[in-house]
């Protein structure tokens, strides 16, 4: 399973932990049932706090993503591909709504949105190019 967090985000380690874990579950990388690497390992090979690894496994727990079983660890819960997805997709279209509001608090146009989301995305998404 391969995490990238990265230091300069704006977003807190433990987030973008969360959301690599769902993106994972989304993109069928990880399936039902399948085991997280234990929270004291994955701190080591991101060379962050265990407090960190802990709040992103609570907080994906508390959303329904894993499920822990005492002294085995966190594995994917069993729920379908496209009700994940449907999660994600819930989510993200929350925090788009948060941009758009602060855009429009700041007379940004649909356009200015548009452009800078497709700036954002090709740095997210090193290797994509630009059509």
């Amino acid at each position: 399973m391969n995490i990238i967090i990265k230091k300069s985000s704006p977003l807190p380690i433990y987030e973008q932990i969360e959301q690599e874990i769902k993106g994972l579950i989304a993109s069928g990388e990880l399936s039902s049932h399948d085991p997280l690497p234990g929270m004291r390992s994955l701190a080591k090979d991101l060379g962050v706090s265990v407090i960190t690894t802990k709040r992103a496994f609570n907080d994906l727990e508390q959303e329904g993503f894993i499920y822990t079983l005492a002294g085995r660890g966190s594995f994917v819960s069993e729920t379908s591909r496209e009700e994940q997805k449907g999660r994600i997709r819930s989510e993200a279209r929350q925090l788009l709504r948060t941009c758009v509001e602060f855009a429009l608090q700041h007379q940004l146009t649909q356009a200015d949105l548009e452009e800078l989301l497709e700036e954002v995305y090709y740095e997210c998404t090193p290797g994509e190019s630009r059509q």
